[in-house]
């Protein structure tokens, strides 16, 4: 049988109109849908003061249904104790560790500290400050605001930055020539924060994607990625932000022999003490979006799943660790962070050296835009966010809420 659209579409609005709330009134009771008036329960914001009878006696009286009594039977669900209270005779009772602010804090497994930071920092070689719009909060920075952000970054105790360039289109080349410039922005920013702020910690990425006219991490030809050319790139590019005082080079790139190759390259200029921090467990992961548009640096054709691990591997990241450690990396890292604590993990668990986890730009967000929205609290989800980093074994965490969140530690008193 056919139903004309008029009739369905009254029909379909008096459906609608059946299922909306009617509105309270003052006696502070609701008409449901199906004609059932029910009170309305005021939650209070008191915890109640009135005290239990914890025999729980009588309870039930005159309820005119039949109720089901733990404490009767052959096999009783529950027993009395001395009191005549009800007891479940049990020893181990877990939630004694949690009975106080002062126990939890006593037995916590793992506590994040503004020092297990790393704070990306955003920077153009302009004179005015740029909005991301995908990443509310964040910007790109000009040299003289990034130096204002390091500070008050460091007034909270987060020390470690790296920092990633926004690089006009006309310095691009497939080369990436621009890389090892002296005077480039990263080199000027890296010497300009040393100076101002010797004791801090600066990380540089390396790869050649900010700096290519095809948007990927290495030299293209043909459509393919040239893994030894590339390389070859990247060392000039370690040493060179060495030279302009880098604490911590950090290839991002995922060519295989990398690591081996950057170590000898700063060795053999003396820098011995600049410290690896390889971009181990890098996966070719749809959360990136964000911080691409913060660089300008998406793929000009295809993606970079040649290079770049496959999200549906985790044992291959082990493969990963064991050669970047071979070859002499300080740190290794997993990226993205929150998909990826199952590879954290396994990494903790199967290598002595530090592990870092990069809370991404989509993770961060798709925080920022649930915060926006009133889904969630944003100092709370993402104080646990990071406490879920360290619980799953990071030593380091790379955090667009760097700064934020130290602040909040340092407003809760937490340090």
């Amino acid at each position: 049988m056919k139903l004309c659209p008029i009739l369905i579409a009254s029909f379909l609005s008096s459906r609608a109109s059946a299922f909306t709330p009617a509105p309270a009134s003052n006696n502070n009771k609701a008409a449901s849908a199906f004609g059932v008036t029910s009170t309305k329960a005021e939650i209070s914001s008191v915890p109640s003061t009135e005290i239990v009878d914890k025999t729980l006696t009588g309870i039930d009286d005159g309820v005119q249904h039949d109720v089901f009594d733990p404490l009767s039977g052959d096999s009783p669900a529950l027993t009395r104790n001395n009191k005549s209270e009800v007891w479940v005779p049990q020893r181990a009772r877990p939630r004694r560790n949690r009975k106080s602010p002062a126990v939890r804090n006593m037995v916590r497994e793992n506590i994040v500290t503004p020092a297990n930071f790393i704070y990306p920092l955003f920077i153009h070689d302009e004179t005015f400050n740029q909005d991301i719009a995908s990443m509310p909060g964040c910007e790109r920075h000009s040299l003289d605001s990034m130096i204002k952000e390091v500070a008050e970054a460091y007034q909270f105790g987060v020390k470690t930055f790296v920092l990633f360039p926004k690089v006009p289109d006309e310095l691009k080349t497939n080369l990436g020539v621009e890389a090892y410039n002296p005077n480039g922005i990263v080199h000027r920013a890296i010497r300009m924060i040393k100076e101002k702020f010797p004791e801090a910690t600066v990380c540089t990425d390396v790869a050649l994607d900010p700096y290519s006219d095809q948007g990927h991490d290495g030299v293209v030809e043909n459509g393919k990625i040239l893994n030894d050319v590339t390389i070859n790139q990247l060392c000039k590019q370690a040493v060179s932000q060495a030279r302009a005082g880098a604490d911590v080079v950090a290839p991002s790139d995922m060519m295989d022999g990398r690591v081996g190759a950057i170590r000898d390259a700063l060795d053999s200029e003396g820098f011995t003490d600049v410290s690896i921090l390889a971009y181990t467990a890098k996966y070719a992961s749809a959360y990136y979006g964000p911080f691409r548009d913060a660089l300008d640096s998406h793929p000009g054709f295809g993606d970079k799943k040649t290079y770049q691990q496959d999200p549906a591997n985790g044992r291959e990241a082990l493969i990963e660790a064991a050669l970047d450690a071979a070859e002499g990396a300080d740190m290794l890292m997993v990226k993205p962070g929150m998909p990826y604590l199952d590879v954290i993990r396994r990494l903790k668990d199967n290598s002595n050296l530090p592990i870092a986890a990069y809370h991404v730009s989509g993770e961060y967000a798709m925080i920022k835009a649930a915060c926006e929205r009133g889904w969630l609290d944003e100092k709370s989800v993402v104080l646990e966010t990071l406490t879920c980093f360290k619980r799953a074994g990071a030593d380091i965490i790379l955090t667009y809420y760097a700064k934020q969140a130290a602040q909040w530690m340092a407003e809760d008193g937490l340090f």
